[in-house]
């Protein structure tokens, strides 16, 4: 991926049954891999997308008392008022715009390919899609919520992704990242693009999961912001 990054593994990925034309970049949660999210995914694939669900590097977390785990920055506590890795979150975004630009060299244009992620592979899909020069089709935010909320504007977004289509999932039950996150989160994307494009889906009874009900959500937003173009 990148030169400072070489010692996660490649990417799990799901080829296009057919031609590529389209593709989904997917980031796992804290202490996770891309392995059980590829799997997922290629239970709602559609054959003209490629889906890449890239690793996160192994670093000590603060709020698992510095054990180290695959973690995309590090997470130092989970209150709305915690500090915030700044330096992490930033160049792990600078990451996934490189894995963009390596699909756009492989022929896929940016617009063609959604960002999405759970829990903080979530969080880091959100806050790159809505800091990167890349136009992007979507975004596929589950169980998450927005890093360094406060360096973004209060009113609208300029940029390429101003109009960017967003769907939000979240269980009422989370207790790991309380639904409240996702509710506060869903109000400030809608302040800084345009609401018509935010959908913010809940379930009920589920935790810090995902569910069939919500993959299938996923597969309708994917199916529809990246449809077959041949």
């Amino acid at each position: 991926m990148c030169g400072n990054n070489m010692s996660a593994p490649l990417p799990a990925i799901v080829p296009a049954a057919r031609k590529a034309t389209a593709a989904v970049i997917f980031l796992h949660g804290l202490g996770d891999t891309g392995h059980g999210w590829s799997e997922a995914l290629a239970g709602i694939k559609s054959p003209h997308v490629k889906y890449i669900c890239p690793h996160a590097p192994v670093m000590p977390v603060s709020l698992n008392m510095n054990m180290a785990m695959p973690s995309w920055f590090d997470i130092i506590g989970l209150s709305p008022d915690s500090q915030e890795d700044e330096v992490g979150i930033k160049q792990a975004a600078e990451n996934v715009k490189a894995l963009i630009d390596q699909e756009v060299k492989n022929g896929i244009p940016s617009n063609r390919i959604i960002l999405g992620g759970f829990s903080q592979g979530g969080a880091l899909s959100l806050y790159t899609a809505l800091t990167t020069q890349q136009k992007l089709a979507g975004v596929v935010a589950l169980s998450c919520w927005l890093p360094l909320r406060a360096s973004f504007p209060q009113g609208p977004l300029s940029g390429v992704n101003k109009e960017i289509a967003v769907l939000q999932c979240h269980g009422d039950c989370d207790p790991l990242v309380p639904l409240m996150f996702g509710s506060l989160t869903v109000e400030k994307l809608k302040r800084m693009i345009n609401p018509a494009n935010v959908t913010f889906r809940t379930y009920s009874g589920m935790m810090h999961s995902s569910c069939i009900e919500e993959m299938m959500d996923v597969k309708q937003f994917i199916d529809k912001y990246l449809p077959p173009v041949d």
